[in-house]
């Protein structure tokens, strides 16, 4: 793994930030909605929002009646059953099919389409004046942006610890700003595996392409604590820098997702 290289001049959008957006919002809703019965503390501060995910949380419930003999209680699923359930594919992470690779991306589950976003890169965002110098030794996992902004991927060592004084630092009352299950084997986002997805070669060519976005001011703040990302300067403001790994062709179930670190679309 490098740091990747991409031409000021070029762009490097597949699809559009609404499109993205629009795909992050969709499935946080859908993972918010499932865990709804542990987000009582968020909700009696949005007693707005609060209304609008019981309507949407009844719906649901009427759908699923057909399928379920027990109408009392909310069935939870996993978030892996989520994500299929909400974008109908599912990814993990097992033995790259490279030799030597170590771990690899897979869609175990489902159909992805051509531009669709099917992953996330994880971890914690610098700017190009701040310290990493001692995260980065030996580090596989450095991303580089490209107006040099870097995100460090590592779910190991002092990346681990960086990322978890971070994201608590952030903390809100009851609002997390930031997903910190990614470091764990029990993933919170599903799509938070992207750092693991490996670069592509002679004999198994690039289906998936590196896309920056920029998260919005007006994202909805209960999914904030979906997000596998956060800042390491908190006396900046700014736009919180998120990467998505979108479809560059159709992929079926069984493949392994192969990235491009040098991938320039222009």
């Amino acid at each position: 793994r490098t740091l990747r290289y991409v031409p000021e001049s070029s762009q490097d959008k597949i699809i559009s930030d609404e499109d993205v957006f629009e795909t992050l919002v969709k499935i946080f809703k859908a993972l918010f909605i499932n865990d709804f019965s542990k987000q009582a503390h968020i909700l009696a501060l949005l007693p707005e929002i609060k209304c609008k995910y019981l309507e949407l949380l009844t719906v649901e419930q009427k759908q699923s009646k057909v399928n379920s003999c027990n109408h009392q209680s909310q069935h939870v699923f996993s978030p892996e059953e989520v994500l299929f359930n909400t974008l109908g594919f599912n990814i993990t992470r097992d033995r790259s099919s490279l030799v030597s690779a170590g771990t690899g991306v897979f869609v175990t589950k489902g159909f992805v389409p051509k531009g669709t976003v099917v992953s996330m890169y994880p971890g914690t965002v610098y700017r190009k004046h701040e310290p990493i110098f001692f995260q980065s030794l030996g580090n596989p996992f450095i991303f580089r942006c490209i107006d040099g902004i870097l995100i460090d991927g590592n779910d190991k060592g002092l990346s681990r610890s960086v990322y978890r004084s971070c994201s608590r630092r952030d903390q809100l009352g009851p609002f997390q700003m930031s997903d910190e299950s990614w470091l764990t084997a029990a993933l919170q986002n599903p799509l938070a595996v992207g750092q693991y997805v490996n670069n592509c070669s002679h004999e198994k060519a690039a289906n998936v392409c590196y896309q920056e976005f920029d998260v919005p001011v007006y994202f909805p703040v209960e999914l904030k604590q979906y997000l596998p990302n956060i800042v390491y300067s908190h006396d900046i403001e700014s736009h919180l820098r998120c990467v998505v790994l979108v479809t560059l062709r159709d992929i079926k179930q069984g493949e392994e997702l192969f990235s491009n670190y040098y991938t320039v679309v222009n």
